[in-house]
């Protein structure tokens, strides 16, 4: 009777029993090859995914967006131009400019023009190849952020700071370029996003 079993083990190609009790008689087999089928490799690629905005708390149809992450493949644009379905205008505006800025004079004094404020022309692209114009103060801006914070308090985030103010620097051309930019880059960020887009605040602000 021997005093222990023997113990398996495999290191590379060998293969082996060790008999506690007796002798090592290792058994040397030619190592297993399987072959690698490389039909179905393909290369890992980054999911394609949507600025955080487009991921709305409340459930769209594909055909209600204009751009819209679909499952995991990635972005599918759609066609908003032909329905009248509210929730196709939702998405409705293709591009914001400000072309430039008109400066209203106010009343002239010895220390210069008192009451002074600057008009912004803006131009908005919409996606059925429509142009509208419009002109609004700065202030008309910030009460409209204002608005878009009480009414979307959830999604302050997505709503990026205005150019800041300058009492002494406003009518300065540098001063005036970078507000311009800035106002711009804000009125993207509303008019393209769907949450924003056809919300009773943003008419307001357009067409007020």
């Amino acid at each position: 009777m021997e005093s222990a079993t023997g113990h398996q083990y495999n290191n590379g190609s060998v293969k082996g029993t060790v008999d506690v009790a007796g002798s090592n008689k290792p058994q040397i087999t030619s190592p297993s090859i399987h072959p690698v089928d490389h039909a179905n490799d393909s290369p890992s690629t980054s999911p394609i995914t949507s600025p955080p905005y487009w991921h709305q708390a409340h459930q769209r149809s594909v055909s209600s967006a204009s751009i819209e992450s679909v499952g995991h493949a990635g972005i599918t644009l759609q066609d908003n131009t032909d329905g009248e379905d509210a929730k196709n205008e939702a998405c409705w505006a293709k591009s914001v400019y400000i072309e430039d800025h008109v400066v209203i004079n106010g009343g002239k004094t010895n220390i210069g023009n008192i009451g002074a404020f600057v008009v912004w022309n803006i131009t908005v692209e919409t996606l059925n190849g429509g142009t509208m114009r419009i002109r609004k103060r700065y202030s008309e801006f910030d009460d409209l952020r204002l608005n878009l914070i009480r009414t979307f308090p959830n999604s302050s985030g997505t709503i990026p700071p205005l150019p800041p103010k300058s009492v002494i620097s406003k009518f300065r051309p540098k001063f005036l370029e970078n507000r311009r930019a800035g106002l711009q880059y804000f009125l993207n960020c509303i008019l393209l996003n769907p949450e924003f887009s056809g919300s009773p605040v943003l008419k307001e602000f357009l067409f007020s």
